[in-house]
């Protein structure tokens, strides 16, 4: 053993002396008043919660949180890749064709669509905006599908989409928020905390709940989309990287042996265990068991992060770059990932936020980059996954957090020189693939011009009710108490689309 491998064991063993020497009278004391506390409060809170009706909550075992569990009722999926594209793509370039907007190209936008609604960037009298794309049919669906996607447009059949999604948010932040944690608003459990917390997952030498982003940028609403709000912190979002190391700082540092690391961990736990048996704190068998979790990532994680050992004919299917941090990457990762046994995969491409690129543009370049950028990627996820028997068993989501006008924004009364699309709440597209989900589907009609919802219409809280259920859970009666009642992803509200269920 090194001279410097001998001083870090001195001083870890140096420092469990001293943590050992903090057991004095006073702390006794201390846990025992502590424990007169928690009686009298457990006897309140039984005598006003007690319900014998009550759902019975799901298991959770501190020491190992992220065992697998039984969901509520067998559920056709087994894990989510969910690949949401942060800025929102434009529903009227993708996916919603509409002849009838074409013909009011360069119209004043009549009055009835602005009257008491609000807009991100238009005020005054905007123009309509024809779609800036070319549309075709595909696949015994015969669904629309533009030009900007020319590979996806081959595996439509395997695809449910929903056509009239709405939100009532038009803000990034807040939309983002929503959609993932079920509120506008900071606080609330992220969906893949929710799942992890449900189901925990099938390899305890990965994270249950893995985050990958592109684009250059997080999300607007930063890291809290992937929080686990009041659930267990065990249950947050695990970022990992697809350039460089997967996890900063898995290495260990120069003169730290992979003995030495494992003597260190246990030292540290031990006196986490001590701390448990003083304050009864469930939150410190999570950090133990975080520990534990880390110490085994070393030596998994890299592997499985490594793209570069993937065969050729995968590399041209899904478009990597290895050693790169880009989009087409983290979608190969992802199916590796699930392969793996990891429950929940959340992925983030920012940049879609299309305001327009230069007036002397009539297409939008930006949405056109961004769709080169995923084309290859989506349609090689589902390829990929059905021929190794994994899409049935991995529910695959793609979506924004709002959609786009058919109107041309303008700012302070004036249209903007740039042809770009504001904020829309009143309709956007989402498609789900694979997990039990019904393929080659539409559900749900906007109007001519693609404004609103007519038929089919669905919002966030019918997403995630559908997510948990193909999973295994009715949305109403997942919960967890906190703050004397009990909280669910779906708030008040969510449905779950029958219709779009194999």
């Amino acid at each position: 053993m090194t001279q410097k491998e001998l001083q870090v064991q001195r001083l870890v063993k140096e420092a469990q002396e001293a943590y050992l020497r903090l057991h004095t009278r006073r702390h006794f004391l201390k846990e025992s008043a502590m424990g007169l506390g928690a009686l009298a409060m457990g006897s309140l809170l039984g005598g006003c919660c007690g319900n014998s009706n009550a759902i019975a909550p799901v298991a959770f075992d501190p020491a190992h949180p992220l065992l697998p569990k039984p969901p509520q009722f067998a559920g056709k999926a087994k894990s989510v890749i969910y690949l949401h594209m942060a800025g929102a793509p434009s529903q009227l370039e993708l996916f919603d064709y509409k002849p009838e907007l074409m013909k009011m190209d360069g119209q004043d936008c009549p009055p009835s669509l602005l009257a008491g609604k609000k807009f991100a960037f238009i005020s005054g009298v905007p123009k309509m905006l024809g779609p800036q794309a070319r549309f075709a049919q595909h696949g015994e669906s015969r669904t629309w599908v533009s030009e900007n996607l020319p590979h996806f447009s081959t595996v439509v059949d395997e695809v449910s989409f929903l056509k009239a999604v709405t939100t009532d948010q038009f803000n990034h932040a807040p939309a983002q928020l929503l959609m993932h944690t079920g509120s506008p608003r900071l606080g609330r459990p992220s969906m893949g905390s929710w799942v992890t917390y449900g189901l925990g997952t099938e390899n305890q030498n990965l994270p249950g709940f893995v985050v990958l982003t592109s684009g250059g940028s997080f999300p607007d609403a930063g890291k809290s989309v992937w929080g686990s709000g009041f659930l267990p912190s065990v249950y947050q979002g695990v970022q990992c990287r697809s350039e460089g190391d997967p996890v900063l700082f898995i290495k260990d540092p120069n003169g730290m042996s992979r003995d030495l690391r494992k003597a260190s961990i246990e030292t540290i736990n031990e006196a986490n265990r001590q701390e448990y048996a003083e304050y009864n704190d469930p939150e410190i068998l999570s950090r133990i068991s975080q520990y534990e979790m880390a110490y085994r990532m070393q030596i998994t994680a890299p592997e499985v992060m490594n793209i570069n050992d993937e065969p050729s004919y995968i590399h041209e299917m899904y478009g990597t770059q290895p050693g790169k941090s880009c989009f087409a990457n983290n979608v190969l990762l992802a199916r590796k990932l699930v392969e793996k046994g990891v429950r929940y995969v959340q992925l983030f491409d920012w940049g879609w936020d299309a305001h327009g690129d230069s007036p002397n543009n009539a297409v939008n370049i930006g949405l056109i980059n961004k769709c080169r950028t995923i084309d290859k990627a989506i349609t090689a996820l589902l390829l990929d996954l059905k021929q190794r028997g994994l899409l049935e068993e991995t529910l695959v989501v793609w979506g924004g957090e709002f959609g786009r006008t058919p109107m041309m924004e303008n700012r302070n009364g004036i249209n903007a020189p740039f042809k770009g699309r504001d904020h829309h709440t009143e309709a956007f597209t989402i498609w789900m693939a694979g997990g039990g989900i019904k393929p080659g589907y539409t559900y749900g009609e906007t109007d001519e011009i693609g404004y609103s919802a007519v038929s089919g219409k669905t919002d966030a809280f019918d997403i995630q009710a559908t997510i948990l259920n193909q999973l295994g859970f009715n949305h109403e009666q997942f919960t967890y108490y906190f703050q004397g009642r009990p909280f669910r992803l779906t708030d008040v509200g969510g449905k779950v689309i029958r219709d779009i269920i194999a």
